[in-house]
């Protein structure tokens, strides 16, 4: 893979009060490379709970295409190939939910918990050049 189709990846987990933080940092991490910073910004549930928000904006190429090996290591990898027209939008950007109690488990599967975000590269900025794109990587 030598050119990267992605402008950045985010991720993405929410931190419950009843879960354990170090538990989501570990899950979160699963997808990035080793020592990369994750932002913490704290906010309030609908009934006053604490709830911590975690996330990692990855730019740089090389980081990126980590992120993208830890994807390609997915059962379901084949699965986000089919449902591309389904995945990403007209502003050119992929999203998949990913399992956060797979990942804390080293495992990468489509699921709940994980938010991944990729602005894709797309000349001309259109949802079907971006697509394409998408899908030669996989």
């Amino acid at each position: 893979m030598a050119s990267v189709p992605f402008h950045y990846v985010d991720l993405r987990a929410f931190c419950y009060a009843t879960e354990d933080e170090k538990r989501v940092d570990d899950a979160l991490r699963t997808y990035l490379p080793e020592e990369f910073p994750i932002e913490r910004e704290e906010t309030e549930g609908y009934h006053g709970d604490r709830i911590l928000v975690l996330s990692a904006r990855v730019e740089n190429a090389d980081d990126v295409r980590h992120v993208l090996s830890q994807l390609r290591e997915s059962a379901d990898f084949g699965r986000i190939g089919a449902e591309l027209d389904d995945r990403v939008t007209e502003n050119c950007e992929l999203f998949l939910s990913l399992d956060k109690q797979a990942a804390f488990h080293d495992e990468v599967v489509l699921g709940e918990g994980i938010t991944f975000r990729a602005k894709v590269e797309a000349y001309p900025a259109k949802k079907a050049t971006a697509v394409e794109n998408v899908r030669e990587i996989l």
